[in-house]
């Protein structure tokens, strides 16, 4: 049958996200959890070429590795019509006639094979009354017999136009920023549209735990996340995740927003698309991302239960979530390149408590090492004092050396200093009027979830007074 199955984990965000996003459109699937099953991890590796990338699916016997919502629409034709399944064979005329005409019409639609899948030429047979007729089009679940153009404009509202809904503000990044410039501007009464490519939380959601916001002693980051998410939605929030925004247009006073799917309108926008990890640059890096080097603990430390690993940075999240892997990991040698860490002292202590974490100050990273399978071996570093080198032997790496701002969507819409991060003034106002901008893609913001609050706080006031 047309099974789907989700090799994942519950920790996992764009496993979440995916699940979320079948859940949302009827999709059935089974979930096959890797923490617990270790003939999923090694189908997942296979897959993948040794790398342990989730969510991993299997979609009619074909894999995809973390597709985006784009994609799963795609390959599952999801769609704002329905759900739309085409049974053919590419040698048929008129399934290659279907086909066409839906692509042309920008219909996603799920095509499976006769030729290749038994129980398809079964299905076929028993909507058929025992005849193979294709193309056999479901549209949820009602099924067409070889329906012409005509029928599949009229059945999928083709040439309908959509009525465009104006939101007051589209916010660009579902984090702290981002949701709490929804909270305060749905309470001001204007409506609001969260676009996260990813899922809601952003780096926050993916902190194990976080003792530094007031209010909370002690919270994970899920948690906190998932509080201002339902906060945001009681408010009347509207949130789409799994939309990547690829442009920006200014017309008669109204943005337009365009995503890999669709175009939203807004009167305003705020840019609160966060930042991503920093990556070494270094030789073999790029090829063992997924396979040895990771930048997320929460997400990916699981695979190192019991094991030796290498945590590179010595600032507050290197040693966070180096303790925090500590907690499960066999050892954790922590490499920063300079005599004392940056860390807060909270942090420093900590790390004397711990028996299996071990420091090497003063060692720059120069090279990953692998075996001769192409897997992860250890990290080659150079002291700073004697220029000796040496290699760091280990079972995977997590890199915590810095953010970049992830407004490269952006250079041509509003302005950016030198290191790519916008530039604001006054009320988080950007150098477009209407555009803002909060929390980590902005010039001079502090990577913390408190100060990322209060710059949504801070737009949303940008947002009442361009509106008003």
């Amino acid at each position: 049958m047309n099974d789907i199955i989700l090799y994942g984990a519950d920790w996992c965000p764009d496993c979440r996200r995916a699940k979320s996003y079948l859940k949302e459109n009827n999709i059935d699937y089974t979930f096959i959890d890797v923490d617990l099953d270790k003939d999923a991890t090694a189908k997942v590796e296979a897959i993948n070429n040794g790398k342990r990338i989730i969510p991993t699916l299997i979609i009619n016997e074909k894999s995809y590795t973390n597709p985006e919502n784009v994609e799963l629409a795609a390959v599952l034709g999801l769609n704002d019509q329905g759900h739309v399944q085409l049974f053919g064979a590419d040698w048929c005329p008129d399934c290659r006639r279907a086909k066409r005409f839906l692509r042309d019409n920008g219909v996603n639609f799920q095509f499976i094979d006769v030729d290749v899948h038994d129980w398809a030429t079964q299905k076929v047979e028993e909507i058929n009354n025992g005849k193979r007729i294709i193309p056999t089009i479901l549209i949820d679940n009602q099924p067409y017999t070889n329906p012409d153009n005509a029928e599949l404009t009229k059945l999928l509202s083709i040439n309908m136009e959509k009525e465009h809904k104006v939101f007051d503000t589209i916010i660009i990044g579902g984090g702290a920023a981002g949701l709490t410039t929804s909270i305060y501007g749905q309470r001001d009464r204007f409506d609001t549209l969260i676009l996260e490519k990813s899922t809601i939380g952003g780096n926050a959601f993916l902190t194990e735990k976080i003792e530094n916001y007031p209010g909370f002693q002690s919270i994970s980051g899920p948690k906190l996340m998932e509080k201002m998410e339902e906060q945001a939605q009681t408010y009347g929030a509207v949130i789409k995740t799994g939309e990547e925004v690829i442009g920006i247009e200014k017309q008669d006073n109204v943005f337009e927003v365009q995503t890999k799917s669709t175009t939203y309108l807004g009167k305003t926008v705020v840019l609160s698309t966060g930042s991503t990890y920093r990556k070494l640059e270094i030789p073999n890096e790029e090829e063992l991302i997924g396979s040895g080097i990771h930048f997320c603990a929460t997400c990916d430390g699981a695979f190192y239960r019991d094991k030796d690993i290498i945590v590179i940075g010595g600032g507050n999240s290197a040693l966070e979530e180096g303790i925090f892997l500590a907690g499960f990991c066999k050892s954790v040698k922590i490499i920063h390149r300079s005599e004392a860490f940056s860390a807060s002292e909270t942090y420093i202590e900590k790390l004397k408590s711990m028996d299996n974490i071990s420091t090497f100050m003063n060692k720059t990273a120069l090279e990953f090492t692998s075996n001769g399978n192409d897997l992860f071996e250890g990290l080659k570093v150079k002291d700073n004092l004697t220029n000796e080198i040496s290699t760091i032997k280990a079972d995977g790496a997590f890199i915590f050396i810095g953010l970049i701002p992830n407004t490269q969507s952006f250079k041509d819409v509003v302005e950016l200093d030198e290191r790519g991060f916008i530039k604001t003034t006054n009320l988080a106002e950007t150098s477009v009027e209407g555009i803002f901008a909060a929390g980590d893609c902005r010039e001079g913001a502090i990577a913390q979830v408190a100060a990322a609050t209060g710059e949504g706080v801070l737009a949303s006031y940008g947002i009442r007074n361009y509106l008003k």
